[in-house]
């Protein structure tokens, strides 16, 4: 199984790099991994809000086949402690998943056609971050699930 991390916006700031690929290159020890960085449309920044996610979005569902295993992460999904995470991969493991992609949308989010997509709209905390954070953070919850799934000492209860 592959596991992949999309995000929209900039490439990865650079002072959380080292971080990120640290952790990136931890789940590889368990599953294929890998990042894709879905850069905004150029005149994003004349654009209306909604025109911007559509256009993103759009962007994100070309990209997917209809087999994929899709985990948005958005502020009105679901609550996962990292037990139910590890699990939900662990699950898709079993079932032959081929890919699991980890979905970040834009600035101001997706539209409704990528949440509809969602196999699954994962909320990562009631508090919001900022989009290059949570992609560290995205990296070490999977992370952390990877060595759940194995019975390894990384999380401790």
């Amino acid at each position: 199984m592959k596991i992949l991390f999309w995000s929209v916006g900039a490439r990865h700031d650079a002072s959380l790099v080292k971080a990120i690929d640290d952790f990136t290159q931890r789940v590889s020890h368990y599953y294929g991994c890998e990042w894709k960085l879905v850069p905004p449309p150029k005149n994003a920044a004349s654009m209306p809000v909604a025109d911007q996610k559509d256009a993103e979005s759009e962007l994100l569902l070309k990209s997917l086949d209809p087999v994929d295993y899709v985990v948005l992460l958005d502020e009105r999904g679901k609550m996962l402690s990292s037990p139910e995470l590890a699990s939900v991969i662990e699950q898709r493991a079993i079932n032959g998943a081929k890919k699991i992609h980890f979905v970040i949308g834009g600035a101001f989010g997706v539209n409704d056609a990528v949440r509809k997509r969602a196999d699954l709209v994962w909320q990562l905390s009631k508090l919001v971050f900022p989009h290059q954070l949570v992609r560290l953070m995205l990296a070490e919850q999977v992370y952390r699930a990877c060595t759940i799934i194995r019975g390894e000492k990384y999380h401790h209860v």
